[in-house]
């Protein structure tokens, strides 16, 4: 039995892509899935930023005004308040590269900025995160710009002092980190139990 010849002008069929959703059967749509960042997101993101920024900047603003440069005052347990100034990146590495250390961070806050414009959609927590990772680098940057350094005073006596930017950095990669470990994780156990049942 032979094939009917596909005439001229007839549309393709369309492609459809058994197991890509609900219904096997219907097509996808590229706008459907769209992964770019809508203004929810981008509000999200501004928000949790703007009060990273607003927090590390009146912290630091705090800690250079009432304790004098390289003093330490003991809070309770390990942590001391210790101000310090710091020429390199986080916990006080690279010292003397703030050159180097600007440029990097400019390149990384472009970056992460990039990647929200096209992929802000994709999970709920990279506002939350990436606010975080920007908000702490922005901070740190605008220190490094206007002063040469950034003030360090969160001193645990074990580790190098750090600030809330810091903190705020390191959160947001903890949280993109557990993110990623989950859905990773999340799959292989819906597999297994679809395959025991």
């Amino acid at each position: 039995m032979t094939e009917p010849v596909e005439t001229a002008g007839r549309r393709p069929p369309v492609d459809v892509r058994v197991g890509s959703s609900t219904n096997g059967l219907a097509p996808i749509s590229a706008a459907e899935r769209s992964l770019g960042a809508g203004a929810g997101q981008w509000l999200g993101l501004g928000a949790v930023a703007a009060v990273a920024v607003a927090a590390d900047q009146a912290t630091k603003r705090i800690v250079a005004s009432q304790i004098s440069l390289n003093e330490a005052v003991h809070v309770g347990g390990p942590l001391s308040l210790h101000h310090v100034q710091n020429s390199g990146i986080a916990f006080g590495l690279f010292p003397n590269s703030t050159i180097v250390v600007t440029l990097l961070t400019g390149i990384a806050v472009a970056w992460m900025i990039w990647f929200f414009a096209r992929s802000g959609a994709r999970h709920p927590v990279l506002p939350t995160a990436l606010g975080l990772l920007i908000g702490g680098s922005v901070s740190n940057l605008v220190d490094r710009i206007r002063l040469g350094h950034v003030t360090d005073f969160l001193d645990l006596g074990w580790w190098p002092a750090f600030n809330l930017a810091d903190s705020f950095i390191c959160i947001g990669v903890l949280i993109l980190l557990l993110t990623l470990v989950r859905a990773d994780r999340e799959p292989r156990r819906g597999h297994g139990s679809r395959r025991g049942s």
